[in-house]
C-alpha cells in the first residue's frame, strides 16, 4: 500500500512538473506575443542601411530609437557573443560553460550585483530608463523575429541588465582577482568543500 501512495505522489509530482513547465512556455511565449506589437512600432522608427562592408548605419527619431537599431543589428551580427558578454557580466556564465566557471562568476559578482542593477534602473532618470528599455526590447525583438535563434541561458533581457556590462577602463580591474585564489583560500575555508 505504501508503494501504490508514492507511485500516485510521484505521478502527481510529475505531472504538475510538466502542467508549471507547459504553463511557464506558454506564458514565455503570450508575453512575447503581447510585446511583438509595441516591439514593431519601436522597429518602424528606426532605420538599419549596411554599407558596402556591412557595417551598421543607423538612424531613428530619438536616441531610444537608435539604441533599439544599433543593438538590434549588433545582435543580428553576433547574438551569442552578446548573450556570453552578459551572462559574464552578471556572473551567470557557469549556466551556459558549466562548473569550471563558478569562480568567474563569484568574482564577477563580487562587483556587480543584480539586485543592485535592478534599484540603479528603478530610479534612474527618464531619458536613461528610455535608453536601457530600447536596448532591452531590440534584443527581445530581435529574439522574437529569429526563433531559430536559441539562448544559450537569456531568453528574455530586462533593462536592468543593460547596466552590467560596462566595459572600459572605468572601475576596478576585477580581472585582477585571482580566481585561484579565490577558490582556495575563500571558498574552501567557508563553504567546507572537499578537496581544499
Amino acid at each position: 500500500m505504501k508503494s501504490r501512495h508514492f507511485c500516485d505522489s510521484c505521478t502527481f509530482l510529475w505531472l504538475s512538473t510538466c502542467f508549471f513547465t507547459a504553463l511557464g512556455v506558454s506564458c514565455a511565449r503570450v508575453d512575447a506575443l503581447k510585446n511583438a506589437a509595441a516591439w514593431e512600432r519601436e522597429a518602424q522608427n528606426v532605420t538599419i542601411v549596411r554599407d558596402d562592408w556591412a557595417i551598421p548605419h543607423v538612424s531613428g527619431k530619438t536616441a531610444a530609437d537608435a539604441v533599439f537599431g544599433v543593438i538590434y543589428a549588433q545582435a543580428k551580427d553576433d547574438f551569442h557573443r552578446i548573450e556570453t558578454n552578459y551572462l559574464n557580466s552578471m556572473g551567470r556564465l557557469a549556466e551556459a560553460e558549466g562548473e569550471a566557471e563558478i569562480y568567474r562568476d563569484l568574482r564577477m559578482k563580487l562587483f556587480i550585483n543584480p539586485a543592485e542593477m535592478k534599484t540603479k534602473y528603478e530610479t534612474s532618470p527618464e531619458w536613461l530608463k528610455a535608453l536601457m528599455n530600447a536596448w532591452a526590447d531590440g534584443l527581445n525583438y530581435y529574439l522574437y523575429k529569429h526563433p531559430q535563434v536559441k539562448p544559450r541561458v537569456i531568453t528574455r533581457f530586462e533593462p536592468w541588465m543593460a547596466l552590467t556590462f560596462t566595459e572600459g577602463s572605468i572601475g576596478g580591474d576585477i580581472e585582477r582577482i585571482n580566481l585561484e585564489r579565490i577558490r582556495r583560500d575563500h571558498l574552501g575555508s567557508v563553504l567546507h568543500i572537499p578537496g581544499f
